[in-house]
């Protein structure tokens, strides 16, 4: 194929390596967080619901992850379902987003697939946000406690988003060997960690995600890391030590650690998860992977991407 401006920057993303921001003890670091959380009741409630939709089965569900925030979910199941256990797509939205409502679902379940799709802590959802706050702020939400990174809030929904997994491969219905870690943005990035880090999915779908190489995004992104850079503004002294607690939560460091098929989109015109931050997390992936670059996509999820990640979750549960 004759060499384009387009193949060239694909070329140049796939060949990212920046320098990895990881202290010594990430690994380490992890096995003893995942250690605390194991045996943490997940205290849940599911309360099933009426909807206008005949063929769809839906309950509102609250759970603890982190610490005792009542995180809300919507667990969704198709109706007229066989006597077979179901594969499951846990679901994690976007910065300021929600769990929205259950039709947002819809297409997974005319595919038989369950749903769990829950709230990120304190944002445009039902849940709030039960965490201390000692030191200020600025706007948003991940500036919270992010001097520390046992208490900080990218801890706090790195967990309520294993939590969830581990809610959903517990139920009655579901094929506890066929689940997916997805979303996008933040919720790809949270789909991405989830894949580093818990045992429960069996694929991951992360549509642009956020999370990946972030000392790059707060220095050049237009995203929520604007937030964390603010606070630096504000706090310069601190820097070093923002920069240390986002390294723990960073998928350029713990990409590694995947060992699940991943797919992966990115759009090359994207100001808020910049293609350079997701090819250098994607990079370091060592499974089965794969990423689809879209040369004129911002930062938005298309229909053809939404497709993309239907038919690898099709392929890899063995539907249809």
């Amino acid at each position: 194929m004759t060499s384009t401006v387009i193949s060239r920057r694909i070329e140049e993303l796939e060949k990212l390596a920046p320098p990895l921001t990881a202290k010594p003890d990430l690994d380490k670091y992890w096995e003893q967080s995942l250690k605390q959380f194991a045996n943490k009741p997940l205290n849940a409630t599911k309360i099933l619901v009426d909807t206008p939709f005949p063929h769809m089965e839906a309950y509102k569900v609250i759970f603890e992850g982190f610490d005792d925030t009542p995180i809300h979910g919507w667990y969704l199941l198709p109706r007229n379902r066989p006597d077979d256990k179901l594969p499951c797509v846990v679901i994690y939205h976007g910065y300021t987003g929600s769990k929205g409502l259950p039709e947002d679902y819809a297409s997974y379940i005319l595919m038989g697939i369950a749903v769990f799709a829950i709230d990120i802590r304190g944002q445009a959802g039902e849940t709030g946000n039960l965490m201390p706050q000692d030191y200020g702020m600025t706007r948003g939400w991940i500036t919270q406690g992010i001097l520390y990174r046992d208490s900080c809030y990218y801890r706090a929904i790195t967990i309520d988003a294993l939590k969830a997994l581990d809610w959903a491969s517990e139920q009655p219905e579901i094929d506890a060997s066929r689940i997916c870690a997805s979303g996008g943005s933040q919720g790809g990035g949270l789909a991405m960690i989830a894949a580093a880090l818990s045992d429960k999915p069996a694929i991951a779908v992360a549509h642009i995600p956020n999370m990946c190489q972030m000392d790059f995004g707060v220095l050049n992104s237009s995203s929520s890391l604007v937030e964390a850079a603010a606070f630096i503004e504000r706090f310069p002294h601190h820097l070093e030590t923002v920069l240390d607690t986002l390294s723990y939560y960073d998928n350029l460091n713990l990409a590694h650690r995947i060992r699940i098929p991943i797919l992966v989109t990115v759009g090359l015109k994207d100001p808020v998860t910049m293609p350079e931050t997701i090819y250098a997390a994607y990079n370091r992936i060592q499974s089965e992977k794969t990423i689809l670059p879209f040369p004129f996509s911002g930062h938005v999820v298309t229909g053809e991407q939404n497709r993309k990640g239907l038919e690898f979750i099709s392929k890899h549960f063995r539907l249809g």
